[in-house]
């Protein structure tokens, strides 16, 4: 599953005050410094991914006749040349093995910057920090099918992609994030 820009700062919300909620840890400068720490890492990643993707799309560009004549499947063709030049971008495919080592990213620039202090061993904060990132993409799926019934039934009917439909969506999205404990 695929995070975008817009859940960054979530996710860097949830994986820090699950750290701040631990009481065998603590973080050495408060809460929104680490956020904004984490956030960084995220948006480090995602760019990453970012320019993997347009170079990919530019490759496919450059064949896009060619492609259209062989009838070929242009999401999986997406997929294998992402997949083929990965590698040159220290990209990791897996979700599983990206967040585990985004995990570890976060937990030693944390540890680096004295950030966080810990008196148990770096796996166990890793994990933690693994299951915070697992536990908001799983749930955000859930919060969003809630928001969408929200605005369905709405007094007035919004529009999907205006800018007034996506301020009431990001509020409703907060709310609903805050009730599951995500912000």
């Amino acid at each position: 599953m695929k995070i975008g820009v817009s859940h960054s700062g979530y996710i860097a919300n949830k994986v820090a005050t699950d750290l701040a909620n631990l009481s065998f840890a603590k973080l050495t400068k408060g809460l929104d410094i680490v956020v904004a720490e984490i956030e960084t890492l995220i948006l480090d990643d995602l760019k990453v991914e970012h320019s993997l993707e347009e170079r990919v799309r530019d490759m496919m560009e450059d064949y896009e006749d060619e492609i259209e004549y062989n009838f070929v499947d242009e999401r999986e063709l997406f997929k294998m040349i992402k997949k083929k030049l990965a590698s040159e971008y220290n990209f990791l495919m897996s979700y599983d093995d990206r967040f585990n080592n985004l995990s570890y990213k976060i937990l030693t620039n944390l540890l680096n910057k004295d950030l966080l202090e810990s008196r148990v061993n770096d796996i166990q904060i890793k994990s933690i920090i693994f299951t915070s990132i697992e536990n908001y993409i799983e749930n955000r799926f859930s919060i969003e099918e809630k928001v969408v019934e929200k605005m369905k039934k709405h007094k007035r009917k919004l529009i999907a992609g205006t800018d007034e439909y996506n301020i009431m969506f990001q509020k409703l999205y907060e709310i609903e994030l805050k009730s599951k404990g995500g912000l």
